[in-house]
């Protein structure tokens, strides 16, 4: 198999338990500034004097920025390797919520997040690079407890969001937020895997590959993380305006998604080693569709977070699945696969979730929630892609 980040030789032993402290620090950081903002939506919104669909729309700033950053990022680790862009994007990272926090008008607020969209997508794509160099380096499966660590970090940022907002106000909160996410990097910085850049790997970036397999793997990961989208952005909304729920309470939604997938994170390397990546994946894709489901058609918001909590456990490693299979296609660069699924993936959750705000407009969150898993159906139907994804366990199967 072409391994061109395959980093173990030469690496000392003792550097790899580093080194995967390192890029898991990376998702945690990620993942918390994420979970930040979360609880940080309405205040922006009241103090922009924002409409649903104009929030819809900055939400979709937020995408573009992402979808504009993330190509760049991988084009950028084939000429300076993942580690570089990992360090560049992370320290552009720590001032986005202080800039989000004091935004006096609509033009300021849109900027930021665009920024904000963008550098934590192009985080995204360079920490998921690393994650694939630390794997091959491993020679095991890593990337499913890296993915949990950023469920993490959104657990803890959004958990603690409300409550150190109503202690400390919006402008602490984001302080306090900036001066953690400043620990989690620092801490990281000295210890990220040096991988090669990939010169080669340049040239080939300039021109879009031609196999359908990254496109598809694409696809799968787009449709894994529209229903992720939808949870972050809308269910708090979704539980206050048609579950009648209180502000603490519409809360939890998010929170026990996070919950559930963090903790089927951390098991889901284990599960992958033993099942393999296809059976894990149609296991998680048929839990995805029954927790969204229970989330549509609940009668109640308590009923609701069990549903969102059901469909954490499964969109859990079907993400994780399509990254490592995208960092794994055969005759195609590691760079160039993940940042084709990465781009596709990250678009479902950053884009999407402003059309289900506008369709939400008009026929309410529980028709459009009903309706998600009509896409986790077509990953099932392409569930056999994901053998792909056990190309970096070492023949383990």
């Amino acid at each position: 198999m072409d391994n061109p980040m395959n980093v173990a030789q030469g690496v000392r032993r003792g550097f790899l338990p580093k080194s995967r402290v390192a890029v898991s620090l990376l998702f945690l950081m990620n993942g918390f500034v994420v979970g930040c903002w979360a609880p940080k939506i309405p205040d922006f919104a009241e103090r922009l004097e924002l409409t649903k669909f104009q929030l819809g729309l900055m939400i979709l700033v937020f995408g573009l920025g992402s979808l504009t950053l993330m190509p760049i990022a991988g084009a950028q680790i084939a000429k300076h390797g993942s580690h570089v862009v990992s360090r560049a994007t992370a320290a552009c990272v720590l001032p986005i919520l202080l800039a989000l926090t004091v935004a006096p008008n609509i033009v300021t607020g849109a900027i930021a997040l665009f920024l904000f969209g963008g550098f934590i997508g192009a985080m995204d794509v360079a920490m998921n690079a690393n994650a694939v160099a630390v794997e091959k380096s491993m020679r095991r499966a890593i990337m499913s407890s890296c993915h949990a660590f950023w469920s993490l970090g959104g657990l803890i940022g959004s958990g603690l969001g409300g409550f150190v907002i109503a202690k400390l106000g919006v402008l602490g909160h984001a302080q306090l937020a900036t001066v953690l996410t400043l620990v989690f990097l620092v801490i990281a910085w000295p210890m990220i895997l040096a991988d090669p850049p990939h010169p080669d790997e340049k040239k080939e970036k300039t021109r879009l590959p031609m196999t359908p397999l990254p496109w598809l793997l694409g696809l799968m990961a787009l449709f894994s993380m529209v229903p992720e989208g939808a949870v972050l952005d809308w269910g708090a909304l979704y539980l206050r305006q048609e579950m009648n729920a209180s502000v603490a309470l519409s809360g939890f939604g998010f929170a026990a998604f996070s919950l559930t997938m963090a903790i089927m994170r951390f098991a889901g390397d284990l599960v992958r080693d033993k099942l393999g990546g296809v059976k894990t994946l149609r296991v998680c894709t048929l839990f995805a569709i029954a927790g969204m489901l229970i989330a549509a058609l609940a009668p109640n918001a308590e009923l609701a977070i069990v549903g969102f909590a059901f469909c954490g456990i499964g969109i859990s490693n079907m993400v994780p699945i399509a990254f490592s299979a995208a960092g794994n296609v055969p005759g195609l660069k590691a760079g160039i696969g993940l940042s084709v699924v990465t781009t596709m993936g990250y678009s479902g959750m950053l884009v999407a979730p402003s059309a289900i705000g506008f369709a939400a407009e008009h026929v309410g969150f529980s028709a459009v929630f009903m309706a998600l898993p009509v896409l986790l159906v077509v990953v099932l139907i392409f569930s056999k892609l994901a053998r792909y994804a056990d190309g970096i366990s070492g023949g383990g199967h």
